[in-house]
């Protein structure tokens, strides 16, 4: 395996103009995928000035505002490892409501929030009509693997040491899900981007995978 070293900067103003080199007639609906700790929604926010700068729409998505309710999620207790990793997050609704109306022949109307988990209710957002050439940039855990419609897949990839040495400790409970996830799915192996981030601050990008 081969890797870049890359800064920051760099790194999104290379992912800004990935992504712009698309078709612009259509949306573009791109996972950023990583635990907690990789940072992905910390990512997305970085590429959304870059990309408005290149003369193209952008959305932000964060899959916290898509989960499913506390009475399904919470149903083997708070800390269930499993249920994390198969029942926390509501891809349903993330297809339903956000990457099926972005997608072919989609209405282009989408809803940035479904559920505040504060509440535990609908989030009660208004939809959006997405403008012509739109990126979505849909950040968030466990991601891939589970069949979700991307167009671009962007995978945060941190060994075991750095993400147990970088989650927090009322966190831990959560490792074990994405033990399964980098055993079970693999996502490093079939990303379109794969990004080493043990140290978010310094991060390489892999260019060749065994």
């Amino acid at each position: 395996m081969r890797v870049r070293p890359i800064s920051t900067d760099v790194l999104v103003e290379e992912l800004a103009d990935l992504l712009t080199s698309r078709e612009s007639d259509s949306y573009l609906r791109v996972a950023l995928d990583g635990a907690p700790a990789a940072g992905p929604g910390a990512l997305a926010d970085a590429l959304t000035g870059p990309l408005r700068a290149r003369g193209r729409p952008a959305m932000r998505i964060d899959t916290a505002d898509f989960l499913r309710p506390a009475s399904l999620r919470l149903e083997f207790g708070r800390r269930d490892p499993d249920s994390y990793y198969q029942g926390w997050f509501d891809e349903a609704g993330l297809a339903r409501e956000v990457l099926d109306p972005a997608g072919p022949g989609g209405s282009g109307r989408v809803l940035r929030r479904l559920w505040d988990a504060t509440a535990d209710r609908a989030a009660r957002e208004p939809y959006t009509d997405l403008a012509p050439g739109t990126i979505l940039l849909v950040s968030g855990p466990l991601l891939l693997g589970g069949g979700l419609g991307f167009d671009v897949t962007v995978h945060l990839e941190m060994s075991a040491a750095a993400l147990a040495r970088r989650t927090p400790a009322e966190d831990a409970w959560t490792l074990p899900a994405f033990g399964r996830y980098a055993d079970e799915v693999a996502p490093a192996s079939f990303a379109d981007v794969v990004l080493r981030v043990d140290d978010p601050r310094r991060p390489a990008m892999v260019l060749e995978r065994s």
